[in-house]
């Protein structure tokens, strides 16, 4: 008997033949044939439909097809899908996603525009926290402030509705 550790497999030794062509035209397959759009969303955690999108608007680049009309994607692909999920991840725009996917080409080594790019964004989150905090402070005072008692008197509904505290 053989025991393959890493597949977990134990066979019969008249039958490894079976396995290892198995194994060999699971990685021909791979790396002549490529893969699915459902393979790919799976190794890169990106929806379908967004994947389609993504192709869509240009920021993937639409994959060769098989004779039946399937996608095939390759390292690629899934290479700048990847790229794509981490910078949405952090929050950058799709333009912003745009921009730097083409400064990551071969032929743009500067990375003073991405610098410029992430530094912008940067900005934008510290501004956000900001009103994050401001927003804090104030919901905390109203809730403070709130008895829980009756609704005439709520002073987290007069924050809501400006023209509550008005009429």
């Amino acid at each position: 008997m053989i025991f393959l550790a890493r597949y977990n497999v134990v066979m019969h030794p008249g039958c490894y033949y079976r396995i290892k062509d198995f194994w060999m035209s699971a990685i021909r397959d791979v790396r002549t044939e490529g893969f699915t759009i459902g393979k790919l969303s799976d190794l890169t955690g990106v929806n379908i439909d967004t994947i389609r999108y993504y192709e869509k608007i240009g920021m993937l680049p639409a994959p060769p097809r098989t004779q039946s009309g399937r996608r095939i994607y390759g390292p690629a692909e899934s290479r700048i899908l990847a790229f794509i999920r981490r910078s949405r991840e952090l929050g950058f725009s799709l333009d912003e996603v745009r921009a730097l996917l083409r400064l990551r080409a071969p032929e743009k080594p500067s990375c003073r525009e991405v610098r410029e790019i992430a530094a912008h964004h940067l900005e934008d989150i510290r501004a956000r926290l900001n009103n994050l905090r401001k927003l804090e402070r104030l919901l905390a005072r109203t809730v403070a402030r709130c008895s829980g008692k009756a609704a005439p008197d709520c002073p987290v509904l007069d924050v809501l509705d400006v023209g509550r505290g008005r009429a």
